[in-house]
């Protein structure tokens, strides 16, 4: 309307001019009239050729101006039509450049969150974090969609929303984001909030690794190591692996990896706050009060975990610092120990400084210390026996050093057999760059036999050192407080990725049924699953566990003698108490196996003696055992008897039992006859 009227408007304005121009050019006709009447003859003459001459000239310059107006159309018209192409260049170059502004903003708002995540120390610095990635993802930047489409699956921010994670997901996919494929091949595997369809999976899992995913590297390897949905396969198994490996192995080295507690649900059942992995609150508070009181052993505790980052405390340089300072004031060698080590990888609470640490490294091996001699043996490096010494003593990280030194002939001759025997002593108290180191020799066949299946063990070990292991932290916290679901998908994709403890937690959770984000018909078998998966990585509990499903056809039919097979590993494997005890049960009824109470009475003794837990329910079930039979016996007596008396009635007569009461009278009167006085 605005633009009709503004058409209507210039139009108005042209139609003015327009008519003012032609009154001007009436009033000139009409002044040249006039001073034509008033010239003589001969001046109108004159006058005349003027005018014939200017109106030649005129005509002239018409023509110069026909010819110049039709070179200025044509130039006009080549403008025309090359104006649409420069336009359309003008234009695609300011969206370009939009583009690349909006590009630079997201990454810029991108990384912003990113620091307040990883800085976040509360609920509302995480919140203001989320809100920069939205931000972010609204300019388009695909690491800040993937990070709200996981915040939305694992319910990290506000309430999970599965579906609307699943639509971002697989917008997420068609860019190419590995995050997305690896996120929606571990939904179909499962089935939660699609279709379950573990060929799918593969593909998504497949895609995924292709395109980087760290994550789906792992999941492939330990799917070809389990022969899961594909051929068992172990070299293959073996790269996927590797390639994890090696990337971890980088971030060990910076001093990035951080060890994280995997708390198991099944052994909490009663008090889950009490669990000895995660540091309960008060127990904290009390310990605090005894550092402060001046207890060394528990400063040094302190500062260890908040070193580190343990039992559920956050990593904390300058807590550290300070415990280990007035436990090092007391005269801990651990402590000081610590403080050279702190010193010289260098953090914000201890700036980089060899001369501090080189002072309290040699503090802590003046007494003997083996963190001490180590952290000497680092500063020296070739160390003159330094690091054999802190080695000898049984210190990891030294022995670690040792052998790296004889495996990359670092200072000495390259040595594999001593590099190896070093390797694995270290790897003993579950030093990961040693098992790293270890895994290498074994698949390369470098010092000892090559073996893909020990290499594939070792470099699993090393792949679940991986930063993803913080979802157990997550996982545990958010089933404490009650978020079932949450807690459910994250201990799920950390038991696709095989981690032995998240298949047995979310086993439990599924077999509780509390969970809402799969049908209550899918629970069973699914754990059944789980706990199968996690039997074969060596879970007695999970063994047990589906020896039970079978015994009660949970998730599938009742099976005695699957039970039994399985009841029969976890006590041959395992020596576990209840495996016994079920096993002596089905032995005592006969239940898929011949019935035998002689072993079925061993094998509760067993349990007794295995476990003292076991007393108890061994007692009640042997007392019923005996008391069963007892009445066996007796009913067995009583039918014995009357087969005698019916005897006795045939050869006696029908007055035998006169005739044995007389014998009895008879027996009783010489009883009292033969009584000494």
């Amino acid at each position: 309307m605005k633009l009709l009227f503004l058409l209507i408007e210039m139009w108005m304005i042209l139609e003015v001019i327009v008519k003012n121009t032609e009154a001007e050019e009436q009033e000139k006709n009409q002044k040249e009239k006039n001073v034509t009447k008033q010239l003589s003859v001969k001046d109108r003459k004159l006058l005349s050729q003027v005018l014939e001459r200017k109106k030649q000239l005129k005509s002239v310059t018409s023509k110069e101006n026909g010819l110049v107006n039709r070179k200025t159309q044509r130039r006009r018209k080549r403008k025309r039509t090359q104006n649409p192409y420069m336009l359309r260049r003008n234009v695609s170059s300011l969206r370009r450049q939009a583009k690349k502004n909006q590009t630079e903003e997201g990454n810029h708002l991108f990384e912003l969150g990113t620091k307040m995540l990883n800085q976040s120390k509360s609920q509302k610095q995480k919140q203001e974090a989320y809100l920069l990635f939205a931000k972010a993802a609204d300019k388009g930047n695909l690491n800040a969609m993937e990070k709200m489409a996981d915040a939305m699956l694992f319910g990290d921010l506000h309430t999970q929303n599965i579906s609307a994670a699943i639509n971002l997901y697989e917008s997420l996919a068609k860019e190419g984001s590995h995050t997305a494929q690896n996120a929606l091949g571990f939904l179909s595997s499962y089935g939660i909030g699609m279709e379950y369809n573990q060929a799918k999976a593969l593909v998504y899992y497949t895609f995924g690794s292709a395109g980087g995913s760290m994550m789906s590297q792992m999941i492939l390897g330990y799917r070809y190591l389990s022969g899961i949905n594909v051929l068992q396969n172990c070299e293959v198994a073996l790269v996927h692996y590797k390639n994890v490996a090696n990337y971890i192995a980088d971030k060990l080295e910076k001093n990035e990896g951080v060890p994280v507690e995997k708390v198991r649900l099944t052994e909490r059942l009663e008090n889950l706050s009490s669990n000895s992995e995660i540091l309960d609150w008060d127990v904290y508070q009390y310990y605090k009060f005894l550092a402060e009181r001046g207890d060394i052993q528990i400063q040094v505790s302190l500062g260890q975990l908040h070193l580190i980052g343990r039992k559920g405390l956050e990593q904390d340089y300058y807590k550290a610092l300070y415990y280990f300072l007035k436990a090092a004031k007391a005269g801990s060698a651990n402590a000081m120990a610590f403080l050279g080590k702190m010193y010289l990888e260098g953090n914000p609470a201890a700036p980089q400084n060899n001369v501090t640490a080189f002072k309290y490294f040699s503090m802590a091996a003046n007494k003997g210390n083996a963190i001490g001699l180590h952290g000497l043996g680092l500063i020296y490096f070739h160390g003159k026996g330094v690091p054999v010494k802190a080695a000898e003593k049984g210190w990891p990280n030294a022995q670690f050093q040792l052998g790296f030194m004889y495996y990359s002939g670092s200072g000495v001759w390259k040595d594999y057999k001593l590099a190896f025997k070093y390797f694995y002593l270290a790897s003993q108290s579950g030093q990961p760059l040693a098992i790293y180191y270890l895994a290498e020799m074994y698949a390369t066949g470098t010092g000892v036999l090559r073996s893909c299946r020990t290499a594939v063990e070792l470099y699993k070990g090393v792949c679940e050192l991986g930063c993803w292991a913080e979802k157990f932290l997550t996982a545990y916290f958010a089933y404490k407080d009650g978020d079932i679901n949450s807690s459910l998908v994250q201990y799920a994709l950390l038991a696709e990725m095989g981690y032995e403890v998240a298949q047995s937690n979310s086993a439990f959770i599924l077999e509780s049924k509390k969970a809402t984000i799969l049908e209550k018909e899918k629970m069973y078998p699914m754990a059944l699953l789980l706990w199968h998966r996690a039997a074969i990585q060596g879970n007695a509990f999970a063994r047990i566990k589906i020896g039970d499903y079978h015994y009660y056809g949970y998730g599938t039919k009742k099976d005695y003698q699957t039970a039994v097979t399985h009841y029969s590993i976890a006590v041959d494997k395992y020596h576990n108490a209840q495996a016994m005890f079920n096993l002596a049960y089905m032995y005592e009824h006969g239940l898929g196996i011949s019935k035998d109470i002689h072993l079925a009475r061993r094998l509760y003794d067993l349990a007794a003696e295995t476990s003292p837990d076991a007393h108890i329910p061994v007692f009640l079930a042997l007392l019923k055992l005996e008391t069963v039979h007892l009445i066996k016996d007796i009913v067995y007596f009583k039918f014995n008897v009357r087969w005698k008396w019916l005897k006795l009635d045939n050869t006696l007569g029908s007055y035998w039992d006169i005739f044995m009461i007389i014998v009895i009278i008879i027996m009783l009167l010489l009883l009292l006859r033969n009584r000494p006085a």
